[in-house]
């Protein structure tokens, strides 16, 4: 029997099995893709940044800080061209004097200075006086260099973490008034406190923070004080109203530090996830991030130049970051453990426009000596040219901030040491750390 191939034809016709499997995996393709989609732009609102519209006090603020600063960044930009004529022979000289004084810091005094760790110390603009917090929630205030104790106050029901002194403020009876801020503090427990130091209960307390305030600094202005705080936020308060202007969030973590820059323009924060970010207060803006640690960041200072910070982190390092360059153009393994606090040397170009310069007085570090007539070259100045650093690795380091060595260590602490600040007259270092101490290390005369 044959078979007529002509009247056979090919057939294709699926299976009802396989379709319902090309259905599904199509189907499931396109819901894949989908999520996929939707995940990418979340990941990129995430990424995003967003603004909110700020009250009219805010607006106001960015307007006065802008006219404060300008002026004062046009000043900055004058002298840096003035100092950019010394030859490079006066510069190497002069640099090599000041690490030569630098070589001469020793411990000078020590004094207890609560029952609990001594968290934080800062110099008064005057060098007179230490402004001393502790775990114990109190401040006390203590002479130099004696380190008597002046003034005690139990300012806060937790750990202070932030001190700062009004830009210019002294202790002088004649200069103090009931509404006189002297000082401001931040404590454990979310309060910011505005302090007349003839008082033992604070003029205001600037509450809103949910966690605890790390850090506090009064800008340049002296108008405004910022708070570093837990509840992963800083803040902006208005020193005369007490009002609450601004409430910064960017950080994925805990805000530990925050420091205005000279000008008063920028404000650097760091925090507890790594990252440090410069905010430009007269816009609100991110200019910059500082990705580099790899540990919490919990010390930041800014430099007189005014476009170069330092970041000091849990990793040991201290790293430096140039706005201009936009980068981390250097690093120095600092500590053996966690950098704690660091000053920027500044001199009397941080209050300048409060304080008359008195370099070169009272056994103080006499290395620019008398301020030079406009007639003569110009000069360098020691201001910029060292910080100092605090570690848990219970030392304080002195470092040139010409070729980032280490100058002196100066070791005399039991425990780790929590913070260091340097006198305007780069006479006095001071420190204080877990052993509940402050001491004071000077230059030998």
């Amino acid at each position: 029997m044959g078979i007529d191939l002509a009247n056979l034809r090919k057939t294709t016709t699926p299976s009802p099995v396989k379709l319902s499997i090309d259905a599904a995996a199509a189907e499931g393709d396109v819901d894949m893709r989908e999520a996929t989609q939707e995940a990418e732009e979340e990941e990129a609102e995430q990424q995003e940044e967003f603004y909110t519209e700020g009250s009219q006090d805010l607006l106001e603020a960015r307007k006065a800080i802008a006219r404060f600063s300008l002026p004062r960044a046009k000043q900055r930009v004058a002298r840096q061209k003035e100092e950019s004529t010394i030859p490079l022979r006066t510069h190497i000289k002069h640099r090599k004097a000041v690490k030569e004084k630098l070589h001469g810091f020793d411990l000078y005094g020590s004094q207890i200075a609560g029952d609990r760790p001594v968290s934080i110390c800062r110099f008064a603009p005057d060098g007179q006086t230490i402004a001393t917090g502790n775990w114990g929630g109190g401040i006390k205030l203590l002479t130099v260099p004696n380190l008597e104790e002046k003034r005690s106050f139990k300012a806060h029901t937790d750990r202070v973490g932030g001190l700062s002194w009004f830009p210019g403020a002294t202790l002088s009876t004649s200069n103090v008034s009931e509404s006189t801020v002297n000082l401001v503090s931040g404590g454990g427990e979310g309060n910011v406190c505005l302090w007349s130091l003839d008082q033992d209960q604070p003029i205001a307390t600037l509450s809103g923070h949910s966690g605890r305030v790390c850090r506090t600094e009064f800008h340049p202005s002296g108008r405004y004080v910022a708070s570093a705080s837990y509840d992963t936020t800083w803040r902006l308060w208005d020193v005369e109203t007490t009002a609450e202007l601004l409430l910064q969030e960017g950080h994925s973590r805990e805000v530990y530090t925050v420091s205005f820059n000279n000008d008063g323009s920028l404000l650097a924060s760091g925090g507890l996830d790594s990252i440090g970010r410069i905010w430009d207060l007269r816009t609100g803006r991110t200019v910059m991030i500082l990705e580099g640690h790899i540990r919490e960041i919990y010390g930041c200072d800014w430099g007189v130049d005014g476009y170069r910070v330092l970041t000091g982190s849990g990793d040991g390092w201290v790293k430096c970051w140039d706005l201009r360059q936009v980068r981390n153009t250097g690093g120095i393994g600092a500590h053996k453990s966690v950098v704690s606090d660091l000053r920027w040397y500044k001199g009397t170009e941080s209050t300048s426009s409060y304080l008359p310069s008195t370099d070169g007085q009272n056994g103080r570090m006499d290395v620019d000596g008398d301020q030079p007539p406009q007639s003569t070259p110009v000069q360098p100045r020691k201001s910029g040219t060292f910080f100092v650093s605090s570690g848990f690795d219970k030392n304080v380091n002195i470092f040139s901030a010409d070729d980032w060595s280490l100058v002196k260590t100066l070791s005399g602490h039991s425990g780790n040491v929590l913070s260091t600040d340097i006198s305007d007259d780069a006479q006095w270092i001071a420190s204080c750390g877990h052993d509940r101490t402050v001491k004071l290390w000077g230059i030998d005369s």
